[in-house]
């Protein structure tokens, strides 16, 4: 059974950090291109950050370019996200995804559908 398991979120001050963690299980972590999406309230879920499945290839969302950081450990079937210079418009929960794309190809996968297994998220909540 698949599992991706997000931490890290929580409530923070306008300027400050947050680096959110996504363990996954069940999946030969390898094969996968990760990406986190956010959903605020009465928005779509849309892709934030993405990373191929050696880290080789990454991918922003141009309102957190500069501002966040994806990074990934295989060794430890984590994806993490680097959040800086955080905002009130940062606000939403987080979702961790996974997209099976192989290993013998790098490339990042950028629509919700293209991802197979989804954690259950992390609120963010950035205070001005």
């Amino acid at each position: 059974q698949v599992q991706l398991a997000e931490s890290g979120g929580g409530l923070v001050q306008a300027g400050g950090s947050l680096r959110l963690s996504c363990s996954a299980s069940g999946l030969i972590f390898n094969n996968y291109a990760m990406g986190w999406f956010r959903q605020a309230p009465g928005t779509e879920r849309d892709l934030v950050a993405a990373i191929s499945w050696n880290g080789g290839v990454t991918y922003y969302e141009d309102s957190v370019k500069g501002r966040f950081i994806i990074s990934r450990d295989n060794a430890k079937n984590t994806v993490y996200l680097e959040m800086n210079s955080l905002k009130p418009e940062d606000t939403a929960v987080y979702y961790c995804a996974a997209g099976d794309t192989g290993s013998s190809i790098v490339v990042i996968p950028t629509r919700g559908g293209e991802y197979e297994y989804w954690g259950q998220g992390t609120q963010v909540t950035v205070s001005s």
